[in-house]
């Protein structure tokens, strides 16, 4: 018979780094029959069939069953709480690797552990049953030890520093079997073990250790980075060669996938990449988001755009259907999406298959109790998997959080690329260029602190804890300097990312630090950007990079420079929105703020819609919606029974419909508040509407009454209901080049056509000295256009009344007592206002810095900008000032 027993040979090593690069050793060296495993992986082999270690998924799932079953007396109370499943998992496997048996008589008496018992036996029954928990697995190795000849032969442990007490009756017994080293670190725990300690050859050369304190941990990865690059280039190593590792990895994990990309390194995680910087991460956050927070369209367009092309039903919808939607309009309920689509296939015939998108909208209306079934219908492939992990992880509610702790595999193979990884993983697998960042007091050597399940009062922690993380930190850090071969970095932020002051590691000890600034010049670049820094000179003839270098320079002059609203004269942007049709908004954003202007109307900028469903509405936009209840109300009484001989009745009861109208079709258009807070807000407008239809003011029955009266329209404007003229005639101001547009909030014409009277209605509460406003230094405009408007339009010259009728507070009307001398005041200031912008010269006026501006946002925050100018501005706007001090 031929001898067989040592045919195979077995390499233990520790942790998914040092298991991807001894494999890629043993490749490239051709070994053929070696076995390389963990410790889990070799009482696997051991116990044989298909016997497999207990993996995360599967206990996370296990305990969440566990759970379910209830009957607990302590962790009743707190079994369905978010991070509950994480916690117990993590506490098992303490107990564990600490070979901590709970079914012992010396805990029978223990509530709490006795609780862990009963879960503990009920992961037993759920588990698949080839899959073994770490002490059922060592028992199951230890009873087929006999077998260890020929199945794992002579053993060799690899890199491991600290072996958990659960293992180590079995490389006891193992050794008893077939030959065992340890190839150990100096600093490894091996005091138990009685096979043969290999310790590593004493070096003749000690490799650099440098320290260095970055700026923040951003500032970190940017400097590992060029680190990383330099050594590359410069031919002292290759990408296997270097390694970047951290106690911990979250602080670092999202600046290291978002930069690694810019800079062009492999970059491999052991640990796994952050799941949310994938777009199948992101599909699950944006379906998390819509079941969470509630419908609505900006993020049923996120949901929608990421989802497409998986294979789902979403790829049968039309192309570009959701550009036919209102782009503003809330859209919160699925009879909204109805509507909405309804009132797009009217228009389009092709759009009518979005019609299909209608079910799907009323599953993720169920909200999160929908979890299993929206993903169903919106996911595929890995977004799946990660979605029911993390509904396995913790329960529906907490899936955000879930979801963010999520990883996915690298894509880069370890063997060819930068390693990112924890320090226990780099203590196992070291490498000859390492760089250690967080070496904080708060990050490294990481605080241990209580069990959430087993505090100490329920077990003591130097039982529980086999290797405690603040003692396992300062083993790591050591084993990594023994390791590493030719170069250490030892590197700290000085702040937190969120700006808090942090201090020096224990670590460092007396390690003399250099400090590095955020704006340094660097001496090798990891990015394109990264090198136009290291190159000014280079850097000044990239146009933008030269622009914004003019503009922090300008910033500092006393004088108006092109980047203060300074341009040439007669520049046709300018004169483009002079020319253009005004209305009285972009009037009186003319005269009051001239650079605010050019802006909105020249330039084309304009605020960003908040991507969240409000809770209220803005000031403008509730004066739309009280103008459009006004509208709406007196239209339903015109012609019958007429608004000036209805009764308050049949007022209210328009006023009513009006309303009832406006709250269904508004979240169609725009933004509005949820459906409480909206219907509040709308009756809140028809109350003040009401107001306003009430006070009549009319003491001849024939009077005829409209709302929104449009004038200056362009020529293709449809005209739908009757009017007292034509509204495409155009309105000029009289000496000046503005042609006017807009719509007269209220106007009663007499039958006779001998009187007219305009109304602009103010939904604020009427401010101090109400009674002197005639234009309001540019800010009140429109009763005196509305006038201009009749005097133009109305060819029987009638007696025309303007005034304005304040709706909030006390009720209050104003009448101007003399249009012409108002008319021509908006004339002169008109006129000066376009003259100055066509010399080239702009300021921001008096609504510039008002709350009310949505402009303000791009206006220098700092208030030193607004000293050092002040003199200039005043000298430039000197002939506007003095009109915004009228009344």
């Amino acid at each position: 018979m031929v001898d067989v027993t040592f045919r195979v040979r077995t390499v233990v090593v520790g942790g998914a780094l040092a298991f991807q690069m001894r494999r890629a050793a043993a490749a490239r060296e051709s070994d053929c029959g070696l076995q390389i495993w963990t410790l889990p992986l070799l009482a696997a082999r051991l116990a044989g069939g298909f016997t497999t270690p207990i993996t995360p998924e599967h206990l996370d799932l296990a305990v969440q069953d566990a759970l379910a079953e209830g009957g607990f007396g302590e962790l009743e109370s707190v079994r369905h709480l978010p991070g509950m499943t994480r916690a117990l998992s993590r506490s098992l496997r303490k107990l564990w690797d600490a070979d901590i048996d709970l079914r012992a008589e010396a805990y029978a008496e223990n509530i709490r552990l006795g609780e862990l018992a009963l879960i503990e036996e009920r992961i037993r029954r759920h588990l698949p049953v080839a899959m073994l928990a770490p002490h059922d697995l060592r028992n199951a190795a230890l009873g087929r030890i006999h077998y260890a000849a020929r199945t794992v032969g002579p053993v060799t442990i690899e890199g491991l520093s600290f072996v958990a007490p659960v293992w180590r009756p079995l490389i006891d017994a193992l050794a008893k079997e077939v030959p065992v080293e340890w190839h150990a670190p100096r600093h490894a725990e091996t005091q138990w073990f009685a096979g043969t300690i290999i310790r590593p050859a004493t070096s003749d050369r000690e490799p650099t250790i440098t320290a260095i304190s970055c700026a923040d941990p951003h500032h970190e990865v940017v400097e590992a980075l060029r680190w990383a690059r330099c050594l590359i280039v410069s031919g002292a190593a290759r990408p296997h060669e270097i390694a970047i590792a951290s106690a911990g990895t979250v602080s670092w994990d999202d600046h290291f996938c978002a930069l690694a990309a810019d800079a062009g390194l492999n970059l491999h995680f052991p640990h796994g990449i952050p799941a949310l910087s994938t777009r199948d991460g992101q599909r699950c956050a944006a379906l998390a988001d819509v079941l969470l927070h509630g419908l609505n369209q900006q993020r049923m367009r996120r949901l929608i755009s990421l989802c497409r092309g998986q294979g789902t039903s979403l790829d049968a919808l039309p192309q570009r259907w959701l550009a036919s939607l209102p782009h503003g309009a809330t859209l919160a309920r699925p009879e909204d999406w109805r509507r909405a689509i309804s009132a797009a296939a009217l228009k389009d015939p092709s759009l009518a298959g979005a019609q299909t998108v209608l079910p799907l909208l009323e599953v993720l209306a169920k909200g999160i109790s929908a979890a299993k079934s929206a993903a169903d219908h919106f996911l595929r492939s890995r977004a799946l998997q990660l979605w029911e992990a993390a509904l396995r992880s913790a329960p529906p509610e907490a899936i955000e959080l879930s979801l963010e702790n999520a990883r996915f595999a690298s894509e880069n193979d370890a063997a060819d690329s930068i390693v990112w990884c924890t320090a226990r993983d780099l203590s196992a697998a070291p490498r000859a260029h390492v760089r250690l960042p967080g070496l904080t007091n708060r990050s490294w050597p990481r605080h241990s602190g209580n069990d959430s399940i087993v505090p100490d009062h329920v077990l003591s922690t130097d039982e529980f804890d086999a290797d405690p993380v603040a003692k396992a930190d300062r083993r790591h850090f050591r084993v990594i300097l023994e390791g590493t071969s030719k170069g250490i970095v030892l590197s700290r932020s000085r702040r937190s990312a969120l700006g808090a002051r942090l201090g020096r590691s224990p670590l460092l000890q007396n390690a003399r630090e250099t400090p590095l600034s955020r704006a340094s010049v660097p001496e090798h670049a990891w990015s394109e950007s990264d090198r136009l820094m290291a190159r000014p000179d280079e850097a000044a003839k990239v146009d933008r990079i030269a622009s914004a270098d003019r503009c922090w320079r300008n910033w500092h002059l006393g004088q108006l420079t092109p980047n203060d609203g300074q341009f040439g004269a007669d520049h046709p942007i300018v004169v483009k929105a002079i020319g253009r049709v005004q209305s009285p908004t972009s009037l009186q954003r003319l005269l009051r703020d001239p650079l605010g202007f050019i802006w909105r109307y020249g330039l084309g900028w304009r605020t960003p819609r908040d991507r969240e469903q409000p809770l209220t509405i803005a000031p403008d936009e509730f004066g739309k919606l009280v103008h459009e209840l006004l509208r709406r109300a007196v239209d339903a009484l015109e012609p019958q029974p007429g608004y000036a001989r209805a009764s308050d009745e049949e007022i209210e009861f328009a006023l009513r419909e009006a309303a009832r109208t406006v709250r269904e079709s508004w979240p169609l258009e725009g933004h509005v508040p949820p459906l409480l807070l909206w219907s509040n807000t709308v009756d809140f407008g028809a109350s003040l509407a009401s107001v306003g239809l009430l006070r009549k003011d009319i003491s001849d029955t024939g009077t005829r009454s409209w709302t929104e009266v449009p004038f200056g329209q362009p020529e293709d404007f449809a005209v739908e209901r009757e009017l007292p003229w034509d509204p495409r005639i155009p309105v000029a101001v009289p000496g000046t080049p503005i042609t006017l547009r807009g719509t007269i909030d209220r106007l009663d014409l007499r039958s006779d056509h001998s009187a007219v009277r305009v109304t602009d209605y103010k939904t604020s509460a009427p401010p101090r000295n109400a009674g002197r406003i005639v234009i309001g230094g540019g800010s009140e405009l429109q009763r005196a256009l509305y006038g201009l408007a009749c005097r133009q339009l109305l060819k029987e010259d009638p007696q025309i009344v303007a005034r304005l009728l304040y709706l909030g507070g006390e009720t209050l009307v104003l009448r101007l007592q003399d249009l012409d001398a108002a008319i021509e005041q908006i004339a002169e200031f008109i006129n000066v206002a376009v003259a100055m912008l066509l010399r080239g010269a702009t300021v921001p006026g008096r609504l510039a810095f008002d709350r009310s501006n949505d402009l303000r946002l791009a206006l220098p925050a700092s208030p030193g900008y607004e000293r050092r100018k002040l003199i200039a501005y005043n000298k430039a706007g000197e002939s506007l000032a003095r009109f915004w001090s009228k009344p």
